[in-house]
C-alpha cells in the first residue's frame, strides 16, 4: 500500500465508497462531476433524496482523520458545486451532504465510514 500515489489511494477509496453505496441501495448518478472549478466526488440518489457525497481517504493510523479535511471553506465550495449541478440538471430535490471517510490499512484493506447529513446546508 505504501507504494501507491496519493491519487491512486484516493481513487481506491472512491471505488470502495461506490461499492458501499451500491450495496446500500443508492443509484450512482455521477462520479467526479466537474463544472469549472467545482468538483463533487459522488452524486447519488436513494428514494427521493439527492446525496452529494464527499470522499476523504487517509492511511489508517495517520496523524489526521479523514473527517478533519472537511472544513467550513470546503463545505462552502461543495454547496456552490451542488447548486450548479442542480441548476444544470433542473433538479428540485432537497440535497443532502454526506461524508464517506475511508481508512486504508497497511495490508491494503479499507474501512468505509458513511456519515449521512454530515453537513447541514440551510439554504
Amino acid at each position: 500500500m505504501s507504494g501507491l500515489s496519493r491519487e491512486e489511494t484516493g481513487r481506491r477509496g472512491e471505488r470502495a465508497v461506490l461499492e458501499y453505496l451500491r450495496r446500500e441501495g443508492f443509484t450512482i448518478l455521477e462520479l467526479n462531476w466537474r463544472w469549472g472549478r467545482y468538483e463533487l466526488d459522488i452524486i447519488a440518489r436513494k428514494w427521493d433524496e439527492l446525496h452529494f457525497v464527499e470522499v476523504k481517504t487517509r492511511r489508517a493510523g495517520g496523524l489526521t482523520l479523514p473527517e478533519t479535511a472537511l472544513t467550513k471553506h470546503k463545505f462552502a465550495a461543495l454547496r456552490r458545486a451542488a447548486s450548479s449541478y442542480m441548476a444544470a440538471h433542473r433538479i428540485r430535490l432537497e440535497p443532502q451532504f454526506d461524508l464517506a471517510a475511508v481508512d486504508v490499512f497497511p495490508d491494503g484493506s479499507m474501512q468505509v465510514r458513511f456519515m449521512e447529513r454530515a453537513m447541514e446546508c440551510n439554504w
